[in-house]
């Protein structure tokens, strides 16, 4: 019986494996129908885009139907072309102006003025400013632009009062956009550092005030510190979005006047559409979604060092 017993007893051993494999297609299987949408609508354009970077597919002619590989033609083509340099710096002067430093800080601040406010000011406040972000892109650029125009009603209201008007759009095409996207995207910012500064003690706060700390010295050294995590994602997030804005840019000015205001989704959009070339639209496509991912890879990096 002892042999027996001794014989019998590895046979549980073998439950937590079946176990383990049962748990893992109970997770798997719900899950399929979503990681199958996701490789239709998201990786499936993605390798497309990689194939179409390599070929001459153009929307008419013979390379519409029949496009031919072309290697790195588009490539060299594109680093060639002065246009693209100065997409690539626009895009990245609007990216810099708008996200990381208009939307970055003017949401921190907006957030850091609310936090001690009543909760009726917080309450209008905030949704005056979220009001703006759920405002559609081209809804948002056409109210610039007739804010902005020769006529629009910046121009009117200087005047009114005895100051000349200016051409906005065609002077300071750039910052027109900057400030009109600031103006739209501010709201993302601001909720995600209300809800970082919630967590921020303020014993903390009251504590340093007691030792003689400042305003700024306590911003330096108590609140930037903690909510450090909260700004990485924040910045990760309001940089790829802004770097591919395209609707608001092209109602308000077109990428014009010339290319002052074409960013790389405008030049690709022009590529692409305009001159009917597919296949070097698609390469500008995967230049930008490289960017995007230097961008992540730099943010991630920086989040990782918190850990």
């Amino acid at each position: 019986m002892a042999a027996s017993a001794s014989a019998a007893s590895p046979r549980p051993a073998a439950r937590p494996a079946r176990g383990r494999r049962g748990s893992a297609l109970g997770w798997a299987i719900p899950m399929a129908p979503a990681a199958g949408l996701l490789a239709l609508f998201f990786v499936g354009p993605i390798l497309w885009c990689f194939w179409a970077a390599f070929t001459n597919l153009a929307l008419t002619g013979a390379s519409a139907s029949d496009p031919e590989m072309v290697g790195l033609a588009n490539f060299r083509e594109m680093f060639a072309d002065g246009d693209f340099y100065s997409a690539a710096m626009l895009t990245v002067a609007f990216v810099a102006g708008s996200a990381i430093i208009g939307q970055n800080c003017l949401g921190l601040i907006l957030a850091m003025l609310m936090r001690s406010r009543k909760a009726v000011v917080r309450t209008v406040v905030g949704g005056i400013v979220v009001s703006a972000w759920v405002v559609p892109e081209i809804v948002a650029g056409f109210m610039w632009y007739a804010f902005l125009a020769d006529e629009g009603t910046l121009n009117s209201a200087l005047t009114a009062v005895g100051l000349p008007a200016n051409e906005w759009l065609y002077e300071l095409p750039l910052l027109s956009v900057i400030i009109a996207n600031v103006w739209r995207g501010t709201a993302f910012s601001m909720l995600v550092y209300s809800a970082a500064l919630s967590e921020v003690p303020d014993d903390l706060h009251e504590a340093a005030a007691v030792d003689g700390a400042s305003a700024v010295q306590r911003l330096r050294h108590i609140t930037l510190p903690l909510i450090k995590r909260a700004a990485m994602t924040n910045l990760m997030t309001i940089t790829l979005q802004t770097l591919s804005v395209f609707t608001l840019i092209f109602v308000m000015t077109g990428g014009g006047p010339g290319i002052k205001s074409q960013t790389l989704p405008l030049y690709m959009y022009q590529e692409a559409f305009k001159f009917s070339q597919l296949g070097y639209g698609t390469a500008v496509a995967i230049v930008m979604l490289t960017i995007g991912a230097v961008f992540s890879a730099i943010y991630l990096r920086l989040l990782r060092n918190e850990v």
